[in-house]
C-alpha cells in the first residue's frame, strides 16, 4: 500500500495488518475475541468492510468507523472517487463479455443467495435467459428485482421435489442450453460414527438426488436440442477426505462421479457435463461442528486454507465453462479453489 495513501475501510486486511497503527488495533480487536491474526488469514485480501457481513452481527459498523478515524489521526479521510472504486493491486476485478450468452437459457439453482446468484446474475448481464431457482421466494424477488432490465424468470422450489422439478423445466419454455446446479448444504462436521440419519438423509438428498433430478429433467432438452453445457458445483470436499464432515464430503464425491459419467454418456451427443471444486467462499453456508473429533481433526487444517473468494470469482469459473468459450472441456473437475488442492 502507497505510504502516502490513508487507510480506509475499503483497504484491505492484508493492508491493515502491515500498518504499524492499523495492524495493531485490528490486533487488539482480535485479541478482545480471542483470537489471534491467524483468524484472518484466509480473509487477507478482502476489504476491511466485508468483515462487517462476514461477522453476521459480530463485528458492527461502527467498530470500523472507529478503527477508519483512528488510525488517521482521529480524522476519518474523505475518499476520491477513484479510491472508492478502485481495486487493490491484489484484488480481483470481473470483467463481463457482453453477448456471451445471447439466445441461450440457463438454469442456475441456488440462485437467491452466494454463488449461485452470482453466477446467475453473470450469465443475466451477458445476454442470456436465465430461469433462476431457490427455495427462498423473497431472495428471488431481490435478484429479479436487481436485473430487471434482463431476461430473468423466477421458479421458487425445490429441486429435491417432483412439483417443483416439473415447475423448472416448465418455466424454460421447452429449451434449455445450460445447466448449473449450484444449490447445496453444509454438513455438521461429525465423522461417520456420530453422523445422524437426519444428517445424512437432508445432506444427500440436496446435494445428490436434488442434483440428479433436476439434471435427468432437463437432458431430454438437451438431447432434443443436440448439445447443452451443464456444470455441477462440487468441492474442495470431493478432492480429499479433510475438508468436511462424512456426509458434506461423501455427497461432493458423488457429484464427481454423476460428472464424469454423464460426460462419458453423452459425449457424442454435443452435451458437455464438468464440475467445479470450490474452496472457501464467502457464501452463507456456514460450516458448525458438533463433533470434538470433527474439530480437531477439520478445524485446525481450516486455518491454513487460501484466502477466501468472493461468489463472483467462482462464478467466473462455472459460467466459462458454461459458455461456448469452454468447447473442447468436458468431464472436468476444475478446482477453484486459489491452490489449496496442492497444499
Amino acid at each position: 500500500m502507497a505510504k502516502d495513501k490513508p487507510l480506509t475501510a475499503k483497504s484491505s486486511v492484508g493492508d491493515w495488518l502491515r500498518h504499524p497503527v492499523g495492524g495493531e488495533l485490528l490486533r487488539e480487536l482480535l485479541a478482545q475475541g480471542g483470537q489471534t491474526e491467524k483468524a484472518l488469514a484466509p480473509v487477507k485480501l478482502f476489504p476491511l468492510q466485508r468483515l462487517v457481513a462476514l461477522s453476521k452481527g459480530q463485528l458492527p459498523q461502527a467498530v470500523i468507523d472507529e478503527m477508519v478515524v483512528k488510525v488517521n489521526g482521529g480524522v476519518a479521510p474523505v475518499e476520491e472517487e477513484d479510491d472508492a472504486t478502485a481495486p487493490t493491486a491484489s484484488a480481483w476485478v470481473e470483467r463481463v463479455t457482453p453477448g456471451r450468452f445471447a439466445g441461450k437459457t440457463v438454469v442456475v439453482t441456488g440462485a437467491g443467495s452466494g454463488i449461485g446468484r452470482a453466477t446467475a446474475s453473470r450469465v443475466a448481464r451477458e445476454g442470456g435467459r436465465v430461469i433462476a431457482v431457490d427455495v427462498s421466494q423473497p431472495r428471488l424477488d431481490e435478484f429479479a428485482a436487481e436485473h430487471a432490465g434482463d431476461d430473468v424468470a423466477i421458479v421458487a422450489g425445490d429441486i429435491t421435489d417432483p412439483d417443483s422439478v416439473a415447475a423448472i423445466v416448465a418455466a424454460a419454455g421447452g429449451r434449455i442450453d445450460a445447466l448449473a446446479n449450484v444449490a447445496g448444504i453444509m454438513d455438521d462436521m461429525t465423522p461417520l460414527h456420530e453422523v445422524t440419519d437426519a444428517v445424512w438423509d437432508r445432506v444427500m438428498n440436496v446435494n445428490v438426488d436434488g442434483m440428479f433430478k433436476l439434471t435427468r429433467a432437463v437432458l431430454p432438452l438437451m438431447l432434443e436440442a443436440g448439445g447443452g453445457s451443464i456444470v455441477n458445483v462440487a468441492s474442495e470436499a470431493a478432492l480429499r477426505g479433510s475438508a468436511a464432515g462424512l456426509a458434506y464430503t461423501t455427497s461432493k464425491h458423488a457429484v464427481v462421479g454423476l460428472t464424469r459419467s454423464s460426460a462419458f454418456m453423452y459425449a457424442g451427443k454435443g452435451i458437455r457435463v464438468n464440475a467445479v471444486a470450490p474452496g472457501a467462499v464467502a457464501t452463507n453456508i456456514e460450516a458448525s461442528f458438533a463433533s470434538e473429533l470433527g474439530q480437531e481433526r477439520v478445524g485446525s487444517l481450516l486455518t491454513t486454507i487460501p484466502p477466501v473468494a468472493e461468489p463472483a470469482q467462482l462464478a467466473a469459473s462455472i459460467t466459462w465453462l458454461l459458455s461456448d468459450d469452454a468447447t473442447n472441456v468436458t468431464g472436468q473437475i476444475l478446482a477453484s479453489d486459489g491452490g489449496w488442492q496442492v497444499q
